[in-house]
């Protein structure tokens, strides 16, 4: 007996909410969705886009930020990248739940999108792609649909505007590395691409598709996937760095052993695609990228870069001196 449609929704909801816990939820439940749905590349892009985000936050309690960051600072910075990464999953899962009910009834449920709060854009690009079976055009728009979600909530938001995206802080994290995504391969080699204006929808949509396409490239997607199906995640910065040639101590902590569950509600909702026009034209558009995507050199040399600064600091600056 087929399941009715309040039934979909209601499961749809149940499990995108169990799923949403935190960052090692979020990151596991992409991977094994992309394992299941080979053909929906957006969702291993969302997992190793994750855990990224993983060490991004563990980095906050790690050896090198407690010496330039207040605890209330590190604080307002977890739950900053904490909130868009929820505002994220709880936009995209359902619409992967939706496709994959879509492929096992072996027909189209994107009406019920509009139910679950998805944007109009949305709803079209996904009948686009059941025609069309364009995985390109839809992981692009997966990109700009989740990249538009959280730019009102989060980063034209009040609150977050002033005290994280306009502070010195956030500028200075921008430089020491929360602007670049890394993927990195068992033979301990790391990939990736950085944004300059996080701030602007654009640059991060730019961003996404680079990193689509680094992911994705032929001879290197076959050393991502098996970085993915064999290294467990634990937001520490050391499940990259087990790889290296050069052996590296643990310098990050593990997510779940430093920060607690946060409780989170989706507020007030608004469809980005009605307020504004949806730039549909990079979904015809091809991506280049602006520089090497092979940065193990690069994150060696910025990571040393950070230990000299924090030994510098506590060598030379008065005790108690953060941002």
């Amino acid at each position: 007996m087929q399941m009715s449609e309040k039934e979909i929704i209601k499961e749809i909801r149940k499990e995108t909410a169990k799923l949403n816990k935190d960052n090692i939820t979020r990151t596991n439940a992409y991977f094994n969705f992309f394992k299941q749905n080979p053909d929906l590349i957006w969702a291993f892009l969302a997992s190793m886009v994750s855990r990224n985000g993983g060490w991004n936050m563990c980095d906050l309690e790690g050896t090198i930020f407690p010496h330039f960051l207040t605890d209330v600072t590190r604080k307002q910075l977890f739950l900053t990248y904490e909130r868009a990464n929820w505002l994220i999953f709880h936009d995209a899962y359902p619409q992967l739940l939706l496709y994959s009910y879509s492929t096992k009834m072996n027909k189209p449920l994107f009406h019920l999108l509009k139910y679950l709060n998805i944007s109009s854009f949305m709803q079209k690009e996904w009948a686009v792609y059941w025609e069309k079976q364009d995985k390109n055009r839809l992981t692009t728009a997966l990109i700009i649909n989740e990249q538009n979600v959280i730019q009102e909530p989060i980063i034209e938001h009040p609150v977050y505007k002033s005290k994280v995206f306009q502070s010195l802080e956030f500028n200075l994290q921008e430089w020491f590395h929360f602007s670049c995504v890394l993927f990195p391969t068992c033979g301990g080699e790391l990939y990736g691409a950085s944004v300059s204006g996080f701030r602007k929808v654009s640059n991060r949509i730019d961003l996404g598709r680079r990193l689509t396409k680094i992911l994705f490239h032929p001879r290197l997607f076959p050393h991502f996937y098996e970085f993915a199906r064999r290294t467990a995640h634990t937001g520490s910065r050391h499940d990259y760095e087990q790889y290296f040639k050069q052996k590296v101590r643990r310098e990050t902590p593990y997510l779940r052993m430093t920060f607690p569950i946060i409780e989170h509600h989706r507020h007030i909702y608004q469809d980005w695609s009605q307020v504004k026009m949806a730039p549909v034209h990079k979904l015809y558009l091809s991506v280049k990228l602006k520089e090497t995507p092979h940065l193990t050199d690069w994150y060696i040399q910025k990571r040393d870069q950070l230990q000299l600064m924090a030994q510098v600091k506590k060598d030379y600056l008065p005790r108690g001196f953060k941002l």
